[in-house]
């Protein structure tokens, strides 16, 4: 399924032109035009998820392998020292485009991006963690 008004399904679909590194019958990979590192990509599927949630769990495992190929391609040709494999699901999680897509972030020394892409450690008591634990467990 397409979305008629989505920029993502257009870029996946063709119609926007895009800088391809990969492309299969189910998934494009773009050069970001907003780059945050050098080599930063997308992975775009071709059907139409808003977000993780939405995607068949068989769409997500091959997105994930597909993500491991990519990775290792990007770091071997970029010669990057690690990579940031980044999904957001949902507008306070940093979503901003609502068609799933996964960054690749080849990240190197000095990028300018040593203090981004991380979070502060949220500080809970043993009583929280457990209240936590008990909502989550099976």
């Amino acid at each position: 399924m397409k979305d008629s008004n989505c920029i993502f399904c257009k870029i996946s679909g063709g119609e926007i032109p895009s800088k391809t590194i990969y492309e299969d019958n189910e998934f494009r990979v773009i050069l970001d035009i907003s780059p945050a590192t050098r080599g930063h990509a997308l992975i775009i599927p071709k059907e139409h998820y808003a977000n993780l949630y939405e995607m068949p769990e068989e769409a997500a495992g091959r997105v994930m392998m597909l993500a491991k190929r990519m990775a290792g391609y990007l770091t071997e040709r970029l010669h990057c020292e690690g990579l940031n494999i980044v999904q957001n699901n949902g507008e306070v999680a940093g979503q901003t485009v609502f068609h799933f897509h996964m960054h690749l972030i080849p990240r190197y020394t000095g990028d300018g991006n040593e203090d981004k892409l991380c979070w502060h450690h949220l500080e809970l008591s043993a009583e929280e963690l457990e209240e936590i634990f008990n909502k989550l467990k099976q």
